[in-house]
């Protein structure tokens, strides 16, 4: 500990040692960061990752917490969340919108649909930040985000600033070709519509979104990805994993997707009613599910 926070010194300002990160997950549980980051500019940013690269410091970047697992034991190294206003603004000009990767997935839904501009509302409802959505391509059978970016700024491993054009991008089902640690911004194009048909769609998506989600009130995670034609919320119900219970970890009974973590929940006990759910469904259909949850 002592001796990333020496290398850290400079950034005394914007870092915090051993900050618990169970608050920033959805599921609310798991260990602390051995340094928690929260850089103020591009430029404070950009001389961080610089430092991390120079000094090999581990570094991850936290999103909106939504497809995360904290192990019990914490983090080792230098954990970056990207929410300062210098991260988190959404602005429109004509068909495009640029927005901070630190700006949640809802903020540039909303300004999108305000703004008359269609494409994007009926991905309401799924959580997380821009950049998080990027990199891991959210979005549903019919409309995934990665469709609509023209670019992203991003810092490299050195930390030198970088845009990478929609000819470099490749995208597919949960992910984005590029391997650059931090997304900064992107832009994307999208096309106008009535204000009121761009709505409508948008509270379709979200009343059918939220039918099959846990409760609000429910600390909970998706689990799996959805093998090529199938769903797998149906092949988990279909093989009886419904209520399914380790320790406080328990399957959801709204999608057999989620797991639910209920208070005093270990990572232990997450990762193991995984375990579980994964080798349920290999035995019964021969399938390998796909973690759409990172463990940390």
């Amino acid at each position: 500990m002592a001796d990333v926070l020496s290398e850290l010194r400079e950034f005394a300002a914007i870092i915090k040692a051993k900050e618990p990160l169970a608050p920033y997950t959805f599921l609310k549980i798991g260990g602390p960061a051995e340094v928690l980051a929260e850089p103020r500019s591009l430029t404070e940013l950009a001389n961080l990752v610089q430092r991390c690269a120079q000094k090999e410091l581990p570094m991850r970047m936290l999103g909106g917490g939504g497809n995360l697992l904290v192990r019990d034991e914490g983090v080792r190294g230098v954990v970056v969340r990207l929410s300062a206003p210098a991260f988190t603004g959404v602005v429109t000009e004509g068909k495009r919108v640029r927005a901070g990767c630190g700006a949640t997935l809802a903020s540039l839904i909303s300004r999108a649909a305000r703004s008359g501009l269609a494409g994007l509302e009926t991905m309401v409802g799924i959580p997380g930040t821009v950049g998080g959505a990027i990199r891991h391509n959210s979005g549903d059978r019919a409309v995934e985000i990665g469709q609509f970016v023209s670019h992203i700024d991003v810092l490299d491993r050195a930390g030198r600033p970088q845009v990478r054009d929609r000819d470099e991008l490749r995208f597919a089902y949960g992910a984005c070709n590029l391997d650059d640690p931090v997304y900064v911004a992107a832009e994307f194009e999208l096309e106008t519509d009535r204000a009121d048909a761009i709505s409508k769609r948008m509270r379709k998506s979200w009343i059918q979104r939220k039918a099959a989600q846990p409760f609000s009130f429910q600390a909970a995670a998706r689990i799996f990805k959805d093998p090529a034609g199938l769903s797998a919320a149906a092949l988990l119900d279909q093989a009886m994993l419904v209520g399914t219970k380790v320790g406080g970890a328990q399957v959801s009974d709204r999608d057999a997707n989620y797991i639910i973590a209920e208070p005093g929940t270990s990572a232990r006990d997450v990762l193991r009613l995984i375990d579980l759910m994964r080798s349920r469904v290999q035995e019964r259909f021969h399938l390998d599910l796909e973690l759409a949850i990172s463990a940390w």
